[in-house]
């Protein structure tokens, strides 16, 4: 296993202007606030929070689907996020991207032969009769029969469609693949089919993955490492079972005991968060979660947190690693 991580992210800002007028400023969208995190190979790193937290945008500044504000990222080893098209194109083979719509990631009018082989002809891996034999080898990889590549998208399920896709990132052979939002259009039956088999396919091909979801039992199941975003930033960042079983910033103790568990013998202590997620147009002089926390201080309100180091990395100045409120476990 190589030292140098597939994915490393530093300080990432990802900024959006909007012009307000001849005569105003321009308001500033700060979706993602300078975050830090870093995946090894064969090691899948979770992304969860609230919707418009920044996890998506994240996902597409990984890609250099939209261009970072800041920071920097880089893929085994090379920094992307300054790289002209031309130099990252050979990348592309390297990174690749499971999107959240099953329906709307597959052009209705390409027979799933001409979808999986797109980027085989692109990126000029193979053509003609090994083409169409590598297209039935991914097909049957990811548990669909080779017989239907000739049939088009509106003729699967959204699971199926969604075994498409994932067939369509393996085919350049990438060391990671980012999962946006993967599994949130499929019923949970379905959700753990493609899961199982996302875990298998990284066990089989020594994946590396950034699974992006909203829910928390579904990424305790896939994900070796946890972050946990709010508003643009990272707030916790630990080991799996360690965020789930002592989760220190009250943000995430407040997501995990929104979490149902499947045993009514338990009883389960709900942490109420009072007011909307605040606008990420805004500025804050101290803690962005101020204003929702239920065991701010005074020094949170102009003095902002940063990320402490170590295993487990929290971002809050009233809980710490060594003094965690009342944690909340959730079930697997």
């Amino acid at each position: 296993m190589s030292s140098v991580p597939v994915l490393q992210v530093s300080d990432l800002k990802v900024h959006f202007t909007i012009a307000n007028g001849l005569f105003s400023p321009p308001t500033i969208i700060r979706a993602v606030d300078g975050i830090s995190f870093d995946v090894s190979e064969g090691q899948t790193l979770g992304l969860v929070g609230e919707s418009g937290c920044g996890k998506s945008t994240t996902a597409r500044a990984i890609l250099k689907l939209v261009k970072p504000t800041a920071g920097s990222v880089h893929i085994e080893g090379v920094q992307i996020d300054t790289l002209k098209e031309s130099k990252m194109r050979p990348l592309r083979q390297r990174v690749q991207m499971i999107f959240q719509d099953p329906y709307a990631s597959l052009n209705p009018r390409m027979t799933v032969e001409n979808i999986i082989s797109e980027p085989l002809s692109v990126h000029d891996i193979c053509h003609g009769d090994d083409q169409r034999l590598e297209v039935m080898r991914l097909m049957d990889m990811v548990g669909l029969n080779p017989r239907y590549m000739n049939r088009y998208p509106h003729e699967f399920s959204g699971g199926q469609r969604q075994r498409i896709g994932i067939a369509r990132a393996l085919a350049v052979q990438p060391k990671l693949i980012v999962c946006d939002e993967a599994v949130s259009a499929l019923d949970v039956s379905i959700q753990a089919q493609v899961i199982n088999l996302l875990m298998d396919l990284q066990q089989q091909l020594g994946l590396s993955y950034v699974f992006i979801a909203h829910d928390l039992a579904v990424v305790r199941h896939i994900a070796h490492r946890v972050g946990v975003m709010y508003l643009g930033r990272i707030v916790e960042l630990a080991d799996s079972d360690d965020l789930y079983q002592s989760p220190t910033h009250p943000y995430t103790q407040a997501l995990l005991s929104a979490v149902p568990v499947p045993d009514p013998t338990v009883s389960q202590q709900r942490i109420k968060l009072v007011g909307e997620v605040p606008s990420p147009d805004s500025v804050y002089p101290g803690c962005p979660f101020v204003d929702r926390c239920p065991v701010a201080e005074d020094q949170c309100n102009h003095t902002v947190p940063s990320l402490t180091p170590g295993v487990h990395q929290v971002s809050c100045l009233v809980q710490s690693i060594d003094s965690p409120a009342d944690s909340v476990e959730v079930s697997g």
